[in-house]
C-alpha cells in the first residue's frame, strides 16, 4: 500500500516533491524548538491547490493520514509528526511552502489575497509596496507561513490594535478531508448568509482541513510613529501606563511589550550588537509604539510630554524615545530576540498563556512567589503582550545539569502555572496552539460540553480522523 500511495503522490507532484530519504526529510520531522522529533512515510510539496487536493485524495483513499506544515515554526509540535505515529498506516507530511504566491491586491478594497506557504514577511513588504499595511508581526516573520498563522491563529505584537489573524481574516480557500476544495475567499466584510464556516479552520492547526490560500484584511500604511523603551517598577505600573496611554492615544496604540529584567539579560547576553538603551538595568521595562496614518502629527511630540509627566509624578523610573527608524529598529530587536536567546542558552519550560489585563500584575505576582518557594534557585523569563493580555512566562535553572532534572518536571511545574491562569479567568494557550505539547493539559481546563462541541466538528469535517492527528484533540 505505502509503495502505491508513493506512485499516486509522484504522479501529482512528481519525483523531485516527493521526500523519502532521511537527510531530505529530517527538517521537517523537527519541530524549531527541538522538542519533538519523528518520522514520517515521505515528505510531500504540492505547488498549487489543485495538487494539494490530489495529494489529500490520494492519501484519504489509503487511509494515511496528513501532517500539513507550513515554515515550521511552531512552539508546540503541532507541525509534526507524532511519535509514535498517531495513525496504524503512517502519516504523510505535506509541506505547503511552494504555495507562495500573491494571488491579487485589492487596494480599493483593503485587501490582498496570498496562498498559504507565501512567508509572512513577503506579504507585509507587498503590502507596503502598495501603500497599505498587514499588521501582523511576530519573530518568526522572516520564516512562518500565512497557513502557519492562519492554523494557530496568530497573534503578535499589534494584536491590541489590529486583532488575531481571526480578525486579519476576511475569506478561505481550505481542502477537505476528502481532497474536495472549498472556495470562500471572499473580500466582503458584510456576508450573513449562514455559519461563518472559516472560522472553523483559523485556529484549527489543521485537523479539519488544509488551508491553501485567503483574503487577508489591509490598513493604511503607518506614516507617523514613535517608539519608546521605558523603565517601571512592577507589572502594575506597567498596566497603569497603558490604561493613561488609551486615554490620551486612544488606538494610536500599536503595540505594548512587557519585557522583565531576565529576558532583556539573556538578549544581552547571546546577541550579537544588543545594548541596553538605558543607563541603568531594571526589573521590568515596556516596549511601546504608537502609529498614525497622518504623516504630519509627531508622534513623539505627543509621547514625550506623556512620559515625562509620568517620571515626574514616579510612575515611570527611565525611559528613551527613538529618534530614527534605526534607533526603533534596535529596541524592537531587543524584544524580538527573547526567544532566541533563551534558546541559546538552554531548554526551558514554556508557557504562552493569556489572563484579561486587569489581573496581569496579580498572576505574575502570585506566579513569582509560589515557584519562588518551590524552586529558590528558578530563573523567571516573563514577557509578552501585555497589551492584550498574553504572556510568555518561562522557567529554567542556572546550572545545566540542574535544567536536566527542573525539565524532567515540567508537569507539576506547568500544572501550578496553568491552575492559576486558570482561576484568573485565562486560557493555557494564548497564541501558540496546543499541539502535541497541550493536548491532554487543555482537558483540565476546557468545560466537558466545549470539548464535546470541538470532537463533533472535528468527526463531521474528518471522519476518518487523517488530518494531522494526535493534534489539538
Amino acid at each position: 500500500m505505502t509503495s502505491q500511495l508513493i506512485d499516486a503522490l509522484t504522479a501529482v507532484v512528481g519525483v523531485t516533491h516527493v521526500l523519502r530519504n532521511d537527510d531530505d526529510m529530517a527538517p521537517f520531522l523537527t519541530d524549531w524548538r527541538g522538542r519533538y522529533t519523528s518520522q514520517a512515510l515521505c515528505v510531500v510539496r504540492p505547488g498549487n491547490t489543485e495538487e494539494v487536493s490530489r495529494v489529500v485524495s490520494a492519501c484519504a483513499a489509503a487511509g494515511v493520514a496528513i501532517v500539513p506544515q507550513g515554515g515550521n515554526t511552531g512552539l508546540v509540535g503541532g507541525a509534526t509528526p507524532c511519535s509514535p505515529a498517531s495513525h496504524p498506516k503512517g502519516e504523510v507530511l505535506v509541506s505547503l511552502t511552494r504555495l507562495n504566491r500573491i494571488r491579487a491586491i485589492d487596494p480599493d478594497n483593503n485587501t490582498m489575497t496570498v496562498e498559504a506557504g507565501c512567508i509572512l514577511q513577503r506579504v507585509q513588504e507587498a503590502a507596503a509596496a502598495a501603500g497599505r499595511l498587514f499588521p501582523l508581526s511576530l519573530a518568526a516573520e522572516g520564516t512562518a507561513t500565512i497557513g502557519g498563522n492562519l492554523s494557530t491563529n496568530a497573534g503578535g505584537v499589534q494584536v491590541l490594535r489590529y486583532g488575531t489573524m481571526r480578525d486579519l481574516t476576511l475569506g478561505l480557500e481550505v481542502v477537505l478531508a476528502d481532497g474536495q476544495v472549498w472556495n470562500g475567499l471572499r473580500g466582503l466584510r458584510k456576508d450573513n448568509t449562514g455559519y461563518d464556516l472559516k472560522q472553523l479552520f483559523i485556529g484549527a492547526e489543521g485537523t479539519l482541513g488544509l488551508i491553501s490560500a485567503a483574503v487577508l484584511k489591509l490598513y493604511p500604511l503607518p506614516r507617523s510613529k514613535a517608539t519608546a523603551w521605558v523603565a517601571l517598577a512592577d507589572p502594575a505600573a506597567a498596566v497603569a501606563l497603558l490604561g493613561h496611554l488609551r486615554e490620551t492615544c486612544g488606538e494610536r496604540i500599536s503595540a505594548f511589550e512587557i519585557v522583565g529584567g531576565p529576558a532583556l539579560q539573556l538578549v544581552l547576553q547571546h546577541i550579537p550588537g544588543a545594548r541596553n538603551p538605558l543607563a541603568t538595568t531594571h526589573a521590568w521595562q515596556v516596549l511601546l509604539e504608537l502609529t498614525d496614518a497622518n504623516d504630519s502629527i509627531n508622534l513623539n511630540h505627543m509621547l514625550e510630554p506623556i512620559l515625562n509627566k509620568e517620571a515626574e509624578a514616579g510612575r515611570i523610573l527611565d525611559a528613551v524615545v527613538a529618534q530614527s527608524e534605526t534607533q526603533a529598529q534596535a529596541l524592537w530587536n531587543l524584544r524580538e530576540n527573547i526567544a532566541e536567546a533563551q534558546k541559546r542558552e538552554g531548554i526551558s519550560i514554556k508557557h504562552d498563556v493569556s489572563v484579561p489585563v486587569s489581573r496581569i500584575a496579580e498572576f505574575i505576582r502570585r506566579a513569582d512567589t509560589v515557584l519562588a518557594q518551590a524552586q529558590p534557585d528558578v530563573r523567571i523569563v516573563c514577557f509578552g503582550h501585555i497589551g492584550d493580555g498574553n504572556l510568555h512566562y518561562n522557567l529554567s535553572k542556572p546550572s545545566l545539569l540542574e535544567n536536566e532534572q527542573f525539565i524532567a518536571g515540567q508537569a507539576a511545574v506547568s500544572r501550578s502555572v496553568h491552575d492559576l491562569v486558570h482561576e484568573l479567568g485565562g486560557s493555557i494557550s494564548a497564541e501558540h496552539g496546543l499541539g502535541q505539547l497541550k493536548r491532554e493539559e487543555i482537558l483540565r481546563y476546557k468545560n466537558p460540553t466545549e470539548m464535546a462541541m470541538m470532537r463533533t466538528v472535528k468527526t463531521a469535517l474528518d471522519p476518518l480522523g487523517l488530518m494531522n492527528p494526535g493534534k489539538l484533540l
